[in-house]
């Protein structure tokens, strides 16, 4: 006779999220005893994480992690295969528990999935989920001055920003990290951008002019117009307009609204089919 209860497999379940059949099974091997069975379930979820490798991982949450004077952030991304497993409160407190770990400990260089420590960490996750796990970035930031950070309501995309000066970290610092997942840029200002870059732009604009059929002066004007106006407002973070308040760009609003505060360093973060491609 079984040596547990409906309640115990109630319980093992919601402790696992492991499917009601798998928790009953893991209850008869370990005898009715709870934490058994839990390790159980985890070893044989970690003996199926290689033969869910390989597919693909289209959700997945943001989380951050800040020490208590706002200077050293842990931030990760942890991507599911599916929504139904990147919404429950379980996958997203993992997600939690690893930037806290970064926090404390760091992150590596690379492919977070590459480090062992990290792949143990995902690996940890799958056992619980059976699904394919992926610890896509891992991020560890130190700042002499606060951190400002943002998750979206969905969890998917997220931002911080570093700042120095007087109101660095404030709530326009914050609004920034919004404006970030709204409208990701690729650099703070116009002279981070490579000459490569900025040629490569000239060149296509130009194409595009000549082929609207403008005369070859004429095109080169309209296209250095395109990527000053265009290009440049879409991937400088100072250039692009506010996502509150498109009257301003995000430079003017820090004037009015953080004066004295420069952001020196933002980092955007996307899981599954918000992240950004190549």
């Amino acid at each position: 006779m079984a040596n547990y209860t409906a309640a115990d497999v109630k319980k093992l379940r919601e402790e696992t999220d492991a499917p009601m059949m798998e928790c009953k099974s893991a209850l008869d091997e370990a005898d009715g005893d709870l934490a058994r069975a839990k390790e159980i379930l985890r070893e044989k979820g970690k003996s199926a994480a290689g033969k869910k490798t390989g597919r693909a991982t289209g959700a997945g949450v943001v989380a951050f992690a800040l020490s208590e004077d706002r200077t050293i952030v842990g931030a990760v991304v942890l991507e599911s295969e599916t929504d139904f497993v990147s919404n429950n409160e379980n996958f997203q407190k993992k997600a939690q528990d690893i930037a806290d770990y970064i926090l404390d400990n760091g992150a590596p260089e690379g492919n977070p999935m590459d480090d062992p420590k990290f792949k143990e960490l995902a690996d940890d996750v799958i056992a619980l989920f059976r699904e394919n796990v992926q610890i896509s970035r891992a991020v560890k930031i130190e700042s002499t001055a606060p951190i400002a950070f943002y998750v979206h309501h969905n969890k998917m995309k997220g931002a911080l920003v570093v700042s120095e000066g007087d109101n660095a970290g404030n709530e326009a610092i914050r609004k920034t990290a919004v404006h970030i997942v709204s409208l990701p840029p690729e650099v703070i200002t116009k002279d981070q951008l490579s000459q490569e870059l900025l040629a490569k732009e000239l060149e296509l604009e130009t194409k595009r002019a000549l082929d609207e059929g403008k005369p070859e002066n004429i095109a080169k004007n309209i296209a250095q117009g395109r990527v000053n106006k265009e290009f440049v407002n879409r991937v400088v973070l100072m250039e692009q307009p506010f996502y509150a308040d498109p009257s301003l760009t995000v430079s003017q609003y820090l004037a009015q609204e953080a004066k004295g505060t420069k952001v020196t360093r933002f980092e955007y973060f996307a899981a599954g089919a918000s992240a950004p491609t190549e």
